[in-house]
């Protein structure tokens, strides 16, 4: 039998390394199925209960491995489910390539059933390639050309497929007019450095000022080892934005954590108080948490040209790949000799954790969230793998969880979409077996999504070296960072027909498919919980029941926010009386150590 459109397709991805397919079925890439059963499930098709979650989990796969994921997906309502997860992949800058069906070429532009114009609904989210192939000569060139330009643009793309082309005989493109070859498959991103002129003017900036803060974004992961130098040379605090929580450890002692209304009050005050700024990878967009205009002189280093000085008003911009634009700084670097902003900044830091731990340690009803990060900071295992949900767990996740070096943490940044973080942990799992993974989702993301996803999870734990995928659950049966912004921006009460969700067993669901679930009920129990779902032979569910009034405070917060979240009350919030009496406390423990210093 001649190989057919999609066997060549199944071909071209083993070459191009693509192990495998996160997706879900349907009749409209039957071809692509069918061709999986003659390739022997190579690559290796991986079903979840949901397109958005194949989404979802390839975006995940290709976070911690930095390799392309590839997400499959039928025709018409399949395509329209991939969206969410594809938009999530744009916006954190991630590449994915989807391949989805289309309707047999025969019915296309007939109102067929399924029928979508899937060329236009991928328009905005594949902008970077996005073709639909209608003769087979258009492969290899489509496929290859989707994998580049998503790992050069670091972007989703997608190839759209028909029906009945897929079961066609393949037939390459010929030497011929208006036939468009390819080459071997493969990318190797190049190598890039900012002018030495600029890098000059960028070292004398930083030479110049005597309090210098650094920002780092996921775009500093590969260079962190610069990082750590330019740090130490220029006695700088380093802060980090969201996505680049894991860049560097946070038993760093000038690391202040992360930045920004999720952030901690030593990146408030580093950023408050410094005279230089540089910022490395990031593309953090909340400009009120950096410097006062006109306060600190700004250098920006980015691999992505489009994206420099638009942040802050920087003096220098520096176009090209970090590590190796650093290493070109450094030699220019003049250590500097008085160390006391330094040393305010490290004494900033200390106060902090000691800050975090006794907010975590405030009394609640009946868990306080923070102690279920607090608690995992010691055990938080050497190699392990962390994905955290939106909502409330971002909160704790970006402020509360101490990251140590060869720990890898992620979550959906910039397009903060609810249901990534149990799909995430499963993208993670099949690009790193033997590691162990860690979710940290609220409630209303596990009704969303995470139920079902376990399901995906018993299936395939089989097959992971290490078997440990603990998805850790704040049970609140409140959506309760929407509870929060309700009472501090908008000054409005809870709304309990919005808010309030169904009580369920997160534990007894886990163990009604054999998996383990722990269900922590009192704070004594956290210790001894995670003891036991980092030793499981399987995957874990901890349903952790948290108290809903514990406020995620900013360490910065200002009058207005304070003014809001007592009107709310005025107005009649259901939780008045929690909310108060365990936000002034969990206030007064950075009160309280700020004043000890």
């Amino acid at each position: 039998m001649a190989p057919t459109v999609a066997d060549y397709l199944l071909l071209r991805l083993r070459q191009w390394g693509v192990e495998h397919l996160f997706g879900y079925p349907g009749d409209g890439i039957n071809g692509i199925i069918a061709a999986l059963g003659r390739a022997d499930d190579r690559p290796r098709f991986v079903q979840s209960r949901h397109e958005e979650m194949s989404a979802f989990q390839a975006v995940g796969y290709a976070k911690f491995t930095g390799k392309p994921g590839v997400c499959l997906a039928t025709s018409g309502p399949g395509a329209i489910h991939l969206l969410n997860g594809l938009y999530d992949a744009k916006l954190d800058h991630v590449p994915v390539v989807a391949i989805v069906g289309q309707t047999a070429r025969s019915a296309m532009g007939g109102n067929y059933q399924q029928e979508v114009d899937l060329l236009s609904l991928f328009k905005d989210v594949a902008s970077a390639y996005v073709q639909m192939a209608t003769v087979p000569a258009q492969l290899p060139n489509l496929i290859d050309r989707a994998m580049r330009i998503a790992v050069a643009e670091r972007a989703p793309t997608a190839v759209i497929i028909p029906s009945d082309l897929q079961e066609e005989p393949y037939e390459p493109p010929g030497h011929a007019f208006k036939n468009v070859p390819s080459s071997a498959p493969g990318y190797t991103p190049p190598v890039t450095r900012a002018p030495e002129e600029e890098i000059g003017r960028a070292a004398e900036v930083l030479n110049a000022g005597s309090k210098v803060a650094i920002l780092v974004g996921q775009g500093a992961r590969a260079a962190a080892p610069e990082v750590v130098e330019v740090a130490e040379l220029t006695g700088a605090g380093v802060a980090k934005a969201l996505l680049g929580k894991d860049v560097l450890p946070d038993d760093l002692p000038y690391v202040t954590g992360s930045i920004g209304l999720l952030g901690t009050r030593p990146s408030y005050e580093l950023m408050r108080d410094c005279d230089t700024l540089l910022i490395v990878g990031s593309n953090f967009p909340y400009t009120q948490f950096l410097p006062p205009f006109g306060e600190a002189r700004g250098v920006q280093i980015d691999l992505d040209g489009r994206m420099i000085g638009m942040r802050y008003p920087t003096e220098v911009n520096l176009v090209g790949d970090a590590a190796e634009t650093l290493r070109e700084l450094i030699p220019r670097l003049n250590r500097k000799k008085d160390r006391s902003w330094r040393d305010t900044v490290e004494g900033n830091v200390a106060r902090w954790w000691s800050t975090v731990e006794r907010q975590a340690r405030v009394e609640a009803d009946p868990i306080n969230p923070m102690l279920l990060f607090w608690e995992l900071n010691s055990r938080l295992p050497q190699n392990a793998i962390v994905t955290a949900d939106s909502g409330s767990a971002a909160n704790w996740y970006a402020r509360d969880l101490k990251i140590r070096a060869g720990v890898r943490g992620s979550l959906s940044g910039t397009l903060a979409t609810m249901g990534p973080g149990v799909p995430y942990a499963i993208g993670a799992k099949f690009g790193h077996p033997d590691r162990p993974v860690i979710a940290f989702v609220g409630d209303g993301a596990m009704q969303m999504n995470g139920l079902a996803e376990l399901i995906t999870i018993k299936r395939y734990a089989s097959q992971w070296a290490d078997p440990r995928l603990i998805v850790a659950v704040l049970h609140n049966n409140d959506l309760n960072q929407v509870t929060w912004e309700l009472r501090a921006m908008g000054g409005a009460p809870k709304f309990e027909e919005s808010q309030t969700l169904p009580d369920v067993s997160y534990a007894g669901f886990a163990r009604s498919l054999d998996l383990e679930g722990i269900e922590v009920e009192k704070p004594e129990a956290i210790g001894p919980a995670w003891d036991r779902a980092l030793a499981a032979d399987r995957p874990v569910v901890l349903d952790v029941h948290c108290d809903p009034d514990i406020p995620p405070i900013p360490p910065h917060t200002d009058f207005e926010q304070l003014k809001d979240v007592a009107e709310a009350i005025i107005k009649g919030d259901p939780d008045a009386i929690g909310v108060v009496k365990k936000g002034l406390k969990t206030k007064a423990q950075e009160l309280f150590t700020r004043g000890k210093s």
